[in-house]
């Protein structure tokens, strides 16, 4: 009787050993979004109870695990929005981890394990979105203490660099267009990505030249920038300021003048309608199809935030309408607003400059004209000026 009751027992805890022996099952593994916010889904037949961390140098994700058998279609795991490469695999006989780089720096939205609700197993799912260098490196040392994943410390070989922080005011200039998305042509042959790139790295200058202001490109160069792209540059930089620079053309030959736009989901009027269309085209001119992120539920502070924010570029646009006209043409009604898409920045003041119309011989030949590029861009610092001044007196 003893002996039956022994052997039963060894054959429970065989059973239980093999049990815990027994591999995961990780497969499904899906990813969408764009460079401000890549949401990653993957299955499993049980809860995981999955463990992360952050690594820098280059920005990254890890995701430990048990032992883990790995079904993912390679198709998937290609880069996509914030995401660069995917790496997993086996640690040792009882651990696997999986390594997601980035493009930039981020911020961990969600890790979030959840029982599926038709079906067998449960789903992991991961929320990244764009944030700045100096905001990455506070939840570094903070996974570093356990505080933000409750991570193994083990797992981080190397403490966070002592980084100089550069407190001036940032602005990022954005050259609107670049490599294969040339942009407006003019009637007599100036593109619109040389034009506006020559004119970022003008002021750039300009604004260098004040020591008053760290200012960062979204591109030095003819290359192709998606929208989301530019966004998630002025985030990673930690932007007080994103002014995205353009020359439009359209059918009308004696339409010119310089136009100031900021965001809006309802358009102004129907000129700045078209207008955002044109250029939240650039994507598709390019070839590239960008999976955006759907606001579906917003979270009050974001929201909070994105409404001050949008106040902050109401202001800068007034300011700089105000300056531009005392030195250039501008349009009927210069400020303007419109969906444009690489204005979405929830905690950005953004604005849009169309600096004139290539369309429009007069506008086309003051582009191309150091003399009075040089003008229009004191007025610009001008306007840095004044709203720069007034944040710094708001705390912010």
């Amino acid at each position: 009787m003893f002996m039956a009751a022994l052997l039963a027992a060894l054959f429970l805890c065989m059973l239980s050993a093999r049990a815990e022996d027994k591999a995961f099952k990780a497969f499904d593994y899906k990813m969408a979004g764009d460079q401000q916010y890549t949401r990653i889904v993957m299955h499993f037949d049980r809860d995981p109870g999955a463990r992360w961390f952050l690594l820098r140098d280059p920005y990254r994700l890890v995701l430990d695990l048990p032992k883990t058998e790995f079904a993912f279609d390679q198709r998937e795991l290609e880069a996509r929005g914030l995401v660069s490469a995917v790496q997993y695999g086996a640690l040792d006989e009882k651990r696997a981890r999986i390594v997601f780089r980035t493009v930039g720096p981020f911020a961990v939205e969600a890790v979030e394990t959840v029982k599926n609700e038709n079906s067998e197993g449960y789903r992991l799912m991961i929320g990244l979105k764009a944030a700045s260098r100096k905001d990455f490196d506070i939840a570094l040392r903070n996974s570093m203490g356990g505080s933000a994943s409750g991570a193994d410390a083990s797992g981080l070989k190397a403490p966070v660099d002592t980084v100089e922080q550069d407190e001036r005011f940032t602005v990022v200039l954005d050259a609107g267009h670049g490599g294969a998305d040339g942009g407006a042509r003019g009637i007599n042959g100036t593109v619109e990505k040389t034009i506006t790139l020559l004119f970022a790295l003008e002021l750039k200058k300009k604004l260098e030249e004040t020591e008053r202001y760290k200012v960062v490109l979204t591109r030095d160069a003819d290359r192709f920038l998606r929208l989301d792209q530019r966004v998630r540059i002025a985030r990673e930089h930690d932007a007080d300021l994103f002014i995205s620079i353009h020359a439009d053309a359209i059918g009308l030959r004696n339409m010119r003048g310089a136009t100031v736009y900021t965001v809006s989901d309802k358009a102004s009027d129907a000129e700045a309608a078209a207008t955002a269309a044109r250029e939240n085209l650039s994507d598709e001119i390019a070839g590239m199809v960008v999976e955006e992120r759907k606001d579906e539920v917003e979270d009050i502070l974001v929201e909070l935030i994105r409404r001050e924010t949008h106040a902050f570029s109401i202001r800068f646009a007034r300011n700089l309408v105000g300056e531009l006209s005392h030195t250039l043409h501008m349009v009927n009604n210069p400020h303007r607003y419109a969906g444009f898409r690489v204005l979405r920045a929830p905690d950005i003041p953004s604005v849009l400059l169309e600096l004139g119309y290539l369309s429009n011989e007069k506008d086309e030949a003051q582009l191309r004209d150091p003399a009075w590029r040089s003008k229009t861009m004191d007025a610009i610092v001008t306007a840095i000026g004044y709203f720069a001044k007034a944040r710094a007196g708001a705390g912010g």
